[in-house]
């Protein structure tokens, strides 16, 4: 297999949970860390559905990965999968789709990683049986004056439109037709991607009269056939939309949201009381929040809570799904995310864009 630097995916049982993130993600090829001791030798792999699941149990990015052990133990695999470097090629397959995983540590005679199987470099991956819808009609107030003349999925990062990022990660994943909603200058959207052949896709447009809100949009358009991703047009992200798309399956939900971890440092010391008396003092410490990340995966059948030309944002119509008991989940976002929404983000997306931070392909999941 030879993946260069096979060192770059090792972590000890200290690291910090935010940063097994960051080595899987700066990985590029693989979603998973690889946990060994002082000699190199394999004591576990956390994957990125390892992280989510430690995420959505409350577990704080900066534990210690031996914190999500617990949880892994609850999987299928408690013994992470691995095979000796002198294991016939032919069988990696065979071993990959009996154990369920698409990814495999290779240790010598010693038991030290030495290389990783990938299914994604042995199969070819399927196109994601996804519609998609980009929301790019919002006025960009918080950007002015830079989105004073061009919308605000316009403004050029690394070079490029930040929306062009977003069409190619669509294409790259196979998904053949995207709709895009446009209101504030959307001639400069249209006369740059037009019907959206030069970039490989399929491209229809969703002209609003006037501002329908982030989920009004949809009411411009037929009722999809297919699953429906709806991605705002004004973030980055690697997120590895085949696992988003599985995850949505596995659970059997109508709506799910892409979410990520926040932390706010509170500036003094808190103090928990139970009446009036003190039961604990914490000084300054982080709350961590699941914040809306701005992207979705939607049913058809959701079509039965939008209004054709009625104003709507998405969160009033996961609000309506919840009120009718309809299931929605939420899908922990641990790759590389940015929103640019204030001027601050902007001038991080050019940097990370200088960084190389945008060149890291969609990664395979052994969750």
């Amino acid at each position: 297999m030879n993946y260069p630097n096979i060192s770059n995916l090792f972590v000890n049982l200290d690291t910090s949970i935010r940063e097994v993130i960051e080595c899987i993600d700066r990985s590029g090829r693989v979603s998973i860390a690889l946990i060994v001791d002082d000699d190199q030798r394999m004591i576990s792999t956390i994957t990125d559905g390892d992280v989510r699941r430690g995420i959505l149990a409350g577990i704080n990015l900066s534990e210690p990965a031996s914190k999500l052990l617990p949880i892994k133990a609850q999987m299928p695999h408690v013994t992470p999968v691995m095979i000796s470097v002198d294991t016939d090629p032919d069988q990696f397959l065979i071993l990959m789709q009996e154990n369920a995983v698409k990814q495999i540590p290779l240790l010598d005679k010693d038991g030290r990683v030495v290389d990783i199987v990938i299914l994604s470099e042995i199969l070819a991956q399927p196109k994601l049986p996804l519609q998609a819808v980009v929301m790019a009609g919002g006025l960009g107030t918080r950007l002015r004056p830079l989105t004073d003349k061009v919308p605000k999925p316009m403004l050029s990062v690394g070079g490029r439109p930040l929306m062009e990022l977003t069409i190619e990660k669509l294409q790259k994943a196979g998904i053949e037709h995207v709709d895009v909603s446009t209101n504030y200058r959307a001639a400069n959207i249209v006369d740059h991607f037009g019907n959206g052949e030069a970039f490989g896709i399929e491209l229809n447009y969703l002209q609003e009269d006037r501002p329908l809100g982030t989920a009004g949009a949809l009411g411009l358009m037929e009722t999809p056939e297919k699953t429906l991703l709806v991605i705002n047009g004004d973030i980055i992200t690697h997120v590895d939309l085949g696992v988003m798309f599985s995850y949505h399956k596995k659970q059997q939900a109508e709506i799910t949201i892409g979410v990520r971890q926040y932390g706010v440092q509170v500036p003094y010391g808190v103090i928990d009381c139970d009446g009036p008396i003190v039961r604990e003092l914490r000084e300054k410490p982080q709350i961590s929040f699941l914040v809306n990340a701005g992207i979705y995966l939607l049913e058809p059948s959701v079509y039965s809570f939008i209004s054709r030309g009625e104003h709507l944002d998405m969160t009033d119509l996961i609000h309506r799904l919840l009120d009718a008991k309809r299931k929605v989940v939420s899908f922990p976002i641990i790759e590389y995310w940015l929103d640019i929404g204030q001027p601050a983000d902007y001038e991080r997306a050019q940097n990370d864009a200088k960084d190389g931070k945008y060149d890291n392909a969609p990664k395979p999941d052994s969750a």
